[in-house]
C-alpha cells in the first residue's frame, strides 16, 4: 500500500490545484473515514477517499453611502469577504464563526464607529450551541489575556494583569445535553465568548480550541449588531438545527 501527503492525493481527487487542496484542509472543509484531516501534509493511503465539505458564500444585509452589511459563513475569514465587496472592515469575525461583518466605506463613518467600539456603545448578540444544560441566565465577568501564537490568537482568564471582558447569557432551549443560547457581550476581546464560556463549563459546540470537541462547524453566530442608529441582523442557516433544535422563526429570517 502506498502512501502520500493528503493534500496531494485531494489534489487528484477534485482536480485541483495543491495549493487550492492545502487551502481546504487548513479551512477544516476535508475528512475522510468520518475524521476531519487537520494535516495537510500527513501521509496518508493512496486509496484515501475525500469528502470535502462545500461552504456558502457571504450575503449582503444591507448597504448605504456609509456601511456594507453581510452574513457571513463559517470557514470564510473576515479578510476574504472584504474582498469580495471591495471595502474595508469595520469589525471582524473568526474564521469558524458566522454572522454579521461590517464594511465602511468612507474615513468619516469609520471613525465614528471606531469611537463607539472603543467605548463599548456597540450593542452585539449571538447565538451559539454549547455542551451542558443552560436553564438560567447568568454572567461571566472575567478579565482576558490573549498572547499570540503560531496556531494564532489565544485568550486566557487572568485576575492579575486581564482586561475587563463582560458576557452575558441566556437560555433559550435545551436538547438532551445541550443548549442553544444568546450571548450579549459589553466588550470585544478577542474570542471572549468561546473562552468565557468554555470557563463557565458550557464549550461552544466544534470549538477546537477552548471547548475541545469537533463537529462539522463551531455553532457561533453574530446574530446581531447595533451601533450609530443601525441594527443588522444575520438569520441562522440550517446548520444550526442539526441536533434536534427547532430553532424559532425570528432568527432564521
Amino acid at each position: 500500500m502506498k502512501e502520500e501527503k493528503a493534500y496531494k492525493l485531494l489534489a487528484l481527487q477534485e482536480g485541483i490545484s495543491n495549493n487550492e487542496a492545502k487551502e481546504l484542509i487548513d479551512a477544516g472543509l476535508v475528512s475522510a473515514r468520518g475524521q476531519k484531516i487537520v494535516v495537510a501534509r500527513g501521509m496518508l493511503s493512496d486509496t484515501t477517499t475525500f469528502k470535502v465539505m462545500k461552504i456558502a458564500k457571504p450575503t449582503k444585509i444591507f448597504e448605504d453611502e456609509n456601511i456594507i452589511a453581510v452574513n457571513k459563513p463559517p470557514f470564510v475569514i473576515s479578510e476574504k469577504v472584504a474582498e469580495m465587496f471591495k471595502f474595508p472592515l469595520l469589525n471582524r469575525l473568526d474564521k469558524e464563526t458566522s454572522g454579521v461583518v461590517l464594511l465602511y466605506k468612507n474615513e468619516e463613518f469609520q471613525q465614528k464607529a471606531i469611537k463607539e467600539f472603543a467605548n463599548n456603545k456597540v450593542d452585539k448578540t449571538y447565538l451559539a450551541i454549547v455542551r451542558g444544560i443552560v436553564v438560567e441566565d447568568f454572567s461571566v465577568e472575567l478579565p482576558i489575556t490573549t498572547v499570540k501564537m503560531r496556531s494564532g490568537a489565544f485568550s486566557k482568564i487572568d485576575l492579575s494583569r486581564g482586561k475587563t471582558a463582560i458576557t452575558h447569557v441566556s437560555p433559550l432551549m435545551v436538547e438532551g445535553k445541550k443548549s442553544f443560547i444568546k450571548v450579549v457581550i459589553e466588550t470585544g476581546r478577542t474570542h471572549q465568548i468561546r473562552c468565557h464560556l468554555a470557563h463557565a463549563g458550557f464549550g461552544v459546540i466544534g470549538d477546537e480550541k477552548y471547548a475541545k470537541n469537533s463537529s462539522k462547524r463551531m455553532y457561533l453566530h453574530s446574530y446581531e449588531i447595533s451601533l450609530l442608529g443601525y441594527k443588522f441582523r444575520a438569520p441562522l442557516d440550517r446548520s444550526f438545527s442539526e441536533f434536534g433544535f427547532e430553532i424559532p422563526k425570528e432568527y432564521t429570517k
